[in-house]
């Protein structure tokens, strides 16, 4: 698979504007590139997501078309030269990309090398399910199965236990550890401000946060911005 992935944790990070701490990533994913079609499927509004969304991406020099805008969603896809997928509901998200029906194209399009771009609940459907994100099942999707473009799962929005907290609730490492007992899916927890680029067989770590990965059978990783983590597309070891 020739792929050329940005997976982002989140949209916007403190202290920042939407997409300003990844942009420098996406103009480098996209490159010489101009036409990308957005999926705002994961909020309600999408007339208002797609208007931030194009916005933003005029300013980095792109014409952004979304495809709630379009009278055929599959031709879209496979008529544009790139795509971002954006954060919000991933149990909404993965609903509407099935009704679509929009999984297919996009693997395709994503095989033949088109650059794939998400954040949140955008990077989250490119895993092989959606069993590890933090949001509530506010519909049914027909399936957890995502788009399986990468062999692992992300858990976006990644927060390491506070010391100092009285919650007595399970922290997020242990709700990932209770998914690895029914599950042999590495998971990759990427902390605000963190996102993975593929490209081909290669895989790095960029941001201003690292990330921990977590796989059956061994101890929590640490990885820090600018790691390369090639292994995670072997699969579960």
């Amino acid at each position: 698979m020739a792929r050329r992935l940005l997976l982002v944790s989140t949209s916007t990070t403190h202290g920042t504007g939407y997409l300003d701490h990844c942009a420098g990533q996406i103009q480098e994913l996209l490159g010489g590139l101009r036409r990308v079609l957005f999926v705002p499927y994961a909020l309600f509004d999408q007339d208002g997501y797609a208007a931030k969304a194009r916005d933003r991406y005029a300013r980095m020099g792109y014409e952004l078309t979304s495809v709630h805008e379009v009278d055929d969603p599959v031709a879209a896809v496979r008529a544009t030269e790139a795509l971002f997928i954006g954060g919000g509901n991933t149990f909404r998200l993965l609903a509407r990309l099935y009704e679509k029906g929009l999984l297919d194209p996009i693997r395709e399009r994503v095989a033949a090398g088109m650059p794939y771009v998400g954040t949140s609940a955008g990077s989250n459907i490119a895993c092989v399910t959606i069993r590890t994100t933090n949001d509530m099942p506010i519909v049914e999707p027909p399936s957890f199965d995502a788009l399986s473009l990468v062999p692992f799962n992300l858990n976006p929005h990644y927060l390491d236990p506070d010391p100092g907290s009285t919650h007595m609730g399970e922290t997020r490492e242990e709700r990932i550890l209770q998914f690895l007992e029914e599950n042999d899916k590495t998971v990759v927890g990427l902390r605000e401000g963190a996102m993975l680029r593929i490209e081909d067989a290669s895989v790095r770590l960029h941001g201003t946060a690292g990330a921990r990965i977590f796989r059956r059978r061994h101890p929590p990783l640490e990885a820090r911005p600018g790691e390369a983590l090639d292994f995670l597309l072997a699969g579960p070891a």
